[in-house]
């Protein structure tokens, strides 16, 4: 199966074992309502290895046809659960054996990670009619409309998050529209896509922390069919805690964002792009705090924590990278500006974890007291090394002022070159 027709099957599978009872409508005998709820929990398991129970279920042919299928869950430790399930399918397709289906109506799901990430390599979807009693043939749009209402996801820190969306499709899956929000979030967060003709290419608007983050997104067939998506963003007037807070995070910044957004991902199908998705936004923070550290008072008396920076400014890049533990930020190139001090520096991110060096100079490029970056992004640590803190004492006994910070500096950089030497002491081979 080449990577496009893998895309749409893969696509197709869970839509079409929730199908599965549709395809009862045509035999000479019609279902009952119990039948339904049944043969569909009955294919779901026969597909994915896990349970699945219908609470209820209900199919009419006349005025429309449509089959609701309520309180789903599957069996699992934390389940997945869903309130309502609405299909419309068109009933001419019915008789002649084809998928293709008005709307899907979604309401009131629950999407633990975990749970979800069970159903990995389990869909058998190399062929996703023959979930479906018989051979059937896709429409050229199988699924017109897919409506999500109250889609809760459960990240793996146990953050509860809700979305609606509402998607209309054009032929060979792509959206013609699309729209993607956070509910009851102030300022309101959403994306929204338009297609650019029939091109491949999307005009892309996102309203975040009261500014916009606009550009365009493009989706490109690679080598040997493989998926490659790119964009190009803007970032205009982001408040960052508040975009943060749309979330459920907190944010160590406040102030808002300037910058340029490039996205890439690469996949034989959706998932494959969601999971090798990186971006990189370099960014400009004006008038920009940072909550949880004093910078003056860490400089001059080696403690500055629970404090408060102002900032003139702050610049940098932000690389994000999806990986299977999560997504990773590595900061770079990063400066800041507050009163007489200017600082540089880096830092990555796993886990909401910080990890990195600040360099912060007295005498602008010329004097730099090194400084660890560490705790969460929620409490964010910066201090001085114990070498460093050494150094600054003979600095300031020799020299006040300057010479505590050439002191701190020297020291860092002597325990850096001292803890390279012990490093090799222990790696040679005695």
């Amino acid at each position: 199966m080449t990577p496009a027709r893998r895309w749409i099957a893969g696509s197709l599978a869970a839509a079409a074992l929730l199908l599965a009872g549709i395809a009862l409508l045509i035999h000479s005998k019609l279902p009952s309502d119990e039948e339904l709820a049944a043969e569909v929990g009955t294919r779901f398991e026969k597909a994915s290895g896990i349970g699945l129970r219908v609470g209820a279920a209900h199919w009419a042919l006349r005025p429309s046809p449509v089959v609701v299928l309520e309180d789903l869950s599957t069996a699992q430790p934390q389940p997945i659960t869903l309130r309502r399930l609405v299909i419309r399918p068109h009933l001419s397709a019915l008789w002649n054996r084809r998928i293709a289906i008005d709307s899907v109506e979604i309401e009131g799901a629950v999407l633990p990670r975990t749970s979800v990430r069970a159903f990995r390599g389990r869909w058998e979807v190399d062929d996703a009619a023959t979930v479906l009693a018989g051979a059937w043939t896709l429409a050229e749009i199988p699924v017109e409309r897919v409506k999500l209402r109250d889609v809760v996801w459960i990240d793996r820190r146990d953050i509860a998050l809700g979305y609606d969306a509402d998607i209309r499709f054009d032929p060979h899956w792509r959206p013609r529209e699309a729209q993607l929000s956070r509910p009851g979030v102030t300022p309101p967060a959403s994306l929204r896509i338009e297609r650019e003709g029939d091109r491949d290419r999307w005009r892309t608007l996102i309203d975040v922390g009261g500014g916009t983050w606009n550009g365009s997104a493009e989706l490109q067939q690679a080598d040997k069919g493989r998926l490659r998506l790119m964009a190009q963003l803007e970032p205009k007037d982001v408040d960052v805690g508040a975009l943060v807070r749309s979330f459920g995070r907190h944010s160590a910044v406040e102030g808002k964002l300037q910058g340029q957004s490039e996205v890439g991902a690469e996949g034989d199908n959706l998932t494959e792009l969601a999971r090798t998705l990186h971006t990189r936004t370099r960014f400009s923070i004006a008038q920009a705090t940072f909550t949880g550290f004093d910078l003056a008072k860490l400089v001059s008396t080696g403690s500055g924590r629970g404090g408060q920076t102002k900032l003139d400014t702050l610049t940098g890049t932000l690389d994000t990278q999806a990986t299977e533990e999560g997504v990773t930020l590595r900061y770079s190139g990063m400066k800041a500006r507050s009163g007489a001090l200017t600082a540089s520096g880096s830092a990555t991110v796993i886990n909401r974890r910080l990890d990195g060096e600040v360099a912060v100079d007295i005498v602008d490029g010329v004097v730099g007291v090194p400084l660890k970056l560490g705790g969460t992004l929620d409490a964010p640590q910066l201090s001085l090394t114990g070498a460093a803190l050494t150094g600054a004492a003979v600095g300031t006994a020799v020299l006040p002022g300057v010479g505590t910070a050439i002191g701190a500096r020297i020291g860092q950089e002597l325990d850096k070159l001292l803890g390279n030497e012990e490093s090799k002491k222990k790696q040679k081979p005695r």
